[in-house]
């Protein structure tokens, strides 16, 4: 093992120092499969851990001449596969990692719900269908701002109608939105403060607040 360790230690500081391309290419075949075999524990496709692993060597060579002090190079090479595969599970699939209580240990948790997902593309639909179905200055005015993420003055100046107004029917649309989206907001008071309304909406609706 040590004089495996040497080797790898060796091959590294040619390929940092000397720019040595077969030192590099050694160093890559001593590595290569070790590291994907561990890579596939975290994101568990073959595939994703051969393109992390060739990523990771690719950016080691055109990063070599930063990573001369790095003393034990098959160590360093491990952590960042480890980073970069937990990286690609939180990023692109349902597996989270999640503390395990009251340990220092993390376990691999599934958090896809397929009943979930099925409420979330009903959703979509129905507001879709409940945006096409507002009057058009309110569905264009939803649209500027919701969508395209302009302001109130904006969206005043483009439809040449006052703030005032771009204000009220924006309310008028995320409150027939927010019915669609919950029978239950039809309750809400008339007393309810716009402030309130427009607070609860926006969440409801991820609406970015722009004044």
């Amino acid at each position: 093992m040590r004089n495996k360790n040497t080797n790898i230690a060796e091959l590294w500081s040619r390929t940092c120092h000397q720019d040595d391309m077969k030192a590099f290419e050694q160093l890559f075949y001593a590595l290569n499969k070790p590291l994907i075999k561990f890579c596939v524990l975290y994101v568990k496709q073959n595939e994703v851990a051969e393109d992390i692993v060739s990523e990771l060597f690719v950016k080691c060579w055109e990063s070599r001449k930063k990573l001369t002090g790095i003393l034990n190079p098959a160590t360093y090479l491990y952590i960042a596969v480890k980073n970069q595969s937990l990286n690609y599970v939180k990023k692109y699939s349902n597996i989270h990692m999640v503390q395990i209580e009251d340990t220092d240990e993390f376990a691999l948790v599934n958090t896809y719900n397929p009943q979930k997902e099925l409420e979330k593309k009903e959703l979509v639909f129905k507001l879709d269908k409940a945006i096409a179905s507002l009057p058009q200055q309110c569905r264009i005015i939803f649209r500027l701002i919701k969508e395209d993420g302009m302001r109130y003055k904006e969206v005043a100046e483009v439809l040449d109608i006052s703030p005032r107004t771009v204000q009220t029917q924006l309310f008028r649309a995320l409150k027939k939105l927010t019915a669609v989206l919950d029978p239950d907001q039809r309750r809400i008071p008339q007393s309810a403060t716009d402030k309130t309304i427009f607070g609860i909406i926006s969440i409801l609706l991820s609406l970015p607040l722009f004044f």
